[in-house]
This record gives structure tokens, sequence and C-alpha cells, in this order.
């Protein structure tokens, strides 16, 4: 079993069908350990509610997604821990705060991150931080 922290992008497609739905869908058959930080909740929050406006989903479909994701044990770490050094990894690698938590969390789990954010993979996949990230395409297959 491996540990993986896992972003809003691959939990997203845990239940809605996009690109790469099959591979992050794997993780979860395979029974890995999941963390990430509480923004995570946020963050699925914010992106359910984009998909309703747009008319891409229905409430009861995002409403569904949220019990779904309540229900698979992932450790949440709280997101102010994680501040200080997400703003460091923010400066150096030139992404967003925001981005960063889940890999300051990787950090400081010694785990990977497993992302579908194709624009951060690429530039963390080509640093001194590569063991740190993995691509949700080349997972869970």
């Amino acid at each position: 079993m491996s540990h993986y922290i896992v972003d809003a992008g691959v939990a997203a497609k845990w239940f809605l069908p996009e690109d790469y739905t099959p591979e992050a869908q794997g993780l979860l058959k395979i029974g890995e350990r999941f963390s990430a930080p509480d923004f995570l909740q946020l963050e699925m929050d914010n992106l359910l509610c984009k998909r309703i406006r747009r008319g891409e989903i229905s409430e009861k479909d995002a409403n569904d997604a949220r019990a779904m994701l309540a229900e698979i044990f992932i450790q949440y770490h709280s997101s102010l821990s994680l501040r200080e050094r997400s703003y460091k990894l923010a400066l150096l690698t030139r992404q967003s705060v925001y981005d960063c938590l889940y890999l300051a969390l990787a950090l400081k789990l010694n785990a990977q991150l497993v992302t579908a954010d194709r624009r951060l993979y690429q530039k963390i996949a080509v640093g001194p931080l590569a063991d740190y990230v993995e691509w949700v395409g080349k997972i869970g297959k």
C-alpha cells in the first residue's frame, strides 16, 4: 500500500466523468492510503458550485459527490500547519500557495502528491521535488 496526497482535481475525477477519471478511480480500487490538506474540502465545494452554475452537473449530483467524498477515508491536515512551507514552496516553484499546500503535505509526510493539474505536475516533475509528485494518468491503472 502506498501513501498519496490527493488534490481536488484528482478527487473530482472520483465523481465526475473527465479525462483520467478511470485512473483516478483506480486509486480507490487498490486501497491506497490518502491524505490531504483540509483545504481540499473547500476546493471541492468550489469546483462543484462552478459545475452547477455552468449546467454541467445538477445540485443533486454535487451533493452526492460531497457525501461520497465524506465516506472516503482521507486523513485531513490543517492548512494553517502547512502555511509557512507552502508559502516558501510557492516562491521556489512559482506556483500558487493553494497548490503548494498539497506539495507541502507531501514533503511533510514523505508521500507522493497525485495531481490532475498538468501545469503543476510539469513544473515540479523536472525539479528537485520530482520524487514528491505524480501525474494522475500514471497512477491507478
